[in-house]
């Protein structure tokens, strides 16, 4: 029966082509809203704190500070309405899932820039 389901996602579910990104990274996300017959690009600028899931099902979280409140994003990589991905800076972490970050407030929410 798994085997089914994952033939189903190669063959049917489209892929879009998004750079390799990872969590510490920062990453600004266009995505389409549909407004009554409108439609606008918004972007949404943060932390990859995850990435989560495989193939079809795959997800990332975003957060980004919004004054003093911090605002997180979950994002589906097959999301239709995902327009495009730009990396901003490459974040050196040792963990893959970076829950601790919410915590932090300041100069100690900093991450480190890979040079690359």
């Amino acid at each position: 029966m798994e085997s089914l389901i994952k033939f189903v996602q190669e063959e049917f579910v489209t892929k879009k082509e998004f750079p390799n990104f990872s969590s510490g990274d920062t990453i600004t996300v266009y995505y389409e809203i549909k407004e009554g017959e409108k439609t606008r690009t918004q972007f949404f600028k943060g932390v990859v704190i995850q990435r989560r899931g495989t193939g079809a099902t795959e997800t990332f979280t975003i957060r980004k500070m919004s004054g003093t409140v911090g605002v997180e994003r979950i994002f589906p990589v097959n999301m239709p309405a995902l327009q495009k991905i730009e990396i901003n800076k490459k974040g050196k972490v040792r963990r893959s899932r970076i829950y601790y970050f919410r915590g932090l407030t300041g100069k100690k929410a900093r991450i480190k820039e890979v040079r690359s």
